[in-house]
């Protein structure tokens, strides 16, 4: 899986600048706990709206105060093997001095985490998507590392509990694969873990194809797209109908599947 870029200002900060970071989230923090007690309060329970509009901030949340406290469980943990260096028991400084990098690899790596976290969020990463799988250069082996690829993202978003539906496919001939399959994959957060696949997928291998035992070069392009909002069909219709003086009648569908990159 490819990992999304990482943007210029998440460089290494020093205790201080992290600590003026956490104390801007503890109102966050505070905002966590007042949403669970809303969610407990049988007023706002009776009105589905409401709840949802709270579940939601507070799924929204969730990931966040969970790395912060995180951040501070480990922080008091190194804190206190700190003092365990001063001692005089050498037994307890051992264990100490043991556990200090661990401790101090998990610290850095939260600390990522919480910067990656705080990020202006992409209005489409809750949002069900589209994945099209083409196969590309290569011939048959490019269709089946096609097949391949699919397989890997169908499984990795059986491990997220996410659920997957082809909606249509194209079989490539002789040894299997596909020439192009399209799939909706449903699930929290599918954009937001799959977005940054999009693009030409490449592979060098020796394929079952090659009696000869040569490296063979294929390709194929992935494009991931999230699924549409409600769509108004009745734009066109507006336009025309208006010049007429009439008001067309509107209808909508939900979820609707955009026009793919390189789809033809």
């Amino acid at each position: 899986m490819r990992l999304p870029p990482s943007p210029p200002f998440l460089k290494k900060q020093n205790g201080k600048a992290m600590d003026k970071i956490l104390n801007k989230l503890r109102d966050i923090e505070l905002r966590y706990r007042e949403l669970e007690g809303l969610l407990s309060d049988p007023q706002v329970v009776s009105k589905q709206g409401l709840y949802q509009k709270y579940a939601k901030e507070h799924a929204d949340l969730t990931e966040l105060v969970d790395a912060i406290r995180s951040y501070e469980k480990v922080k008091t943990s190194l804190a206190q093997n700190q003092e365990l260096l001063a001692e005089s028991d050498e037994e307890l400084k051992a264990l100490a001095k043991e556990e200090m990098p661990q401790l101090q690899e998990q610290l850095a790596a939260l600390e990522e985490k919480i910067k990656v976290l705080l990020l202006p969020k992409d209005p489409n990463d809750d949002k069900n998507v589209f994945l099209e799988i083409r196969a590309g250069t290569g011939g048959d082996e490019a269709g089946l590392f096609a097949g391949d690829l699919f397989r890997m993202y169908a499984r990795y978003a059986e491990s997220q509990g996410w659920k997957v539906e082809i909606v249509s496919s194209s079989p490539a001939g002789g040894m299997g694969g596909f020439k192009e399959i399209i799939a909706q994959i449903e699930g929290r957060g599918a954009y937001s873990r799959l977005k940054y696949e999009s693009g030409t997928h490449r592979v060098q291998r020796v394929p079952v194809t090659e009696a000869q035992g040569r490296i063979h070069t294929s390709a194929v392009t992935v494009a991931i797209m999230p699924e549409a909002e409600d769509v108004d069909r009745s734009a066109n219709a507006d336009i025309s109908n208006d010049k007429a003086g009439e008001k067309p009648a509107r209808r909508k569908t939900k979820g609707s599947c955009p026009t793919l990159i390189g789809a033809g």
